[in-house]
């Protein structure tokens, strides 16, 4: 009996140590804390994002910093179409909220900057942490945005 509790013993801290050592930084390995963040420029207005845990914002991640032209769209959002398509897992979200960044189809990203009620479908790419003085800062008119790691 005793050596199966000690055997049961030894088996349960191997197991407890092997996620210990996963979880820790090796000596010369730096964990980027930033991964799940992301910088939006439009002119002198700098907004932070937050990404999606998803596919979809992974592979916008990795191809950041990238600059677009986006064009005005109902007054509501701006949008840009991507060289590639990028992971999609669509749903209606019901409400948009300003500050949502979605993809559409696959490959056409839209920022929006005023809050109202949809029936489309977007995959969610991530989402500006304060989003106030977008709409301000991105006006009326096509503008220039660049996105790019934090």
């Amino acid at each position: 009996m005793k050596t199966m509790t000690f055997l049961v013993k030894s088996i349960f801290l191997l197991q407890l140590l092997a996620c210990f050592q996963e979880n820790t930084i090796k000596p010369n390995e730096q964990r980027n804390e930033k991964t799940d963040k992301m910088k939006i420029t439009v002119g002198t207005s700098t907004f932070s994002a937050t990404l999606q845990s998803n596919a979809t914002a992974n592979a916008f991640r990795e191809s950041l910093p990238i600059t677009l032209t986006m064009s005005e769209l109902n007054n509501n959002e701006k949008y840009a179409d991507l060289e590639g398509s990028l992971p999609t897992n669509a749903s209606n979200p019901g409400t948009i909220q300003n500050g949502d960044l979605m993809l559409y189809g696959s490959s056409t990203l839209m920022l929006f900057y005023k809050s109202f009620s949809t029936s489309y479908r977007y995959t969610k790419i991530g989402r500006i942490d304060d989003p106030k003085g977008l709409e301000e800062a991105l006006g009326t008119g096509d503008v220039s945005i660049t996105f790019d790691n934090n």
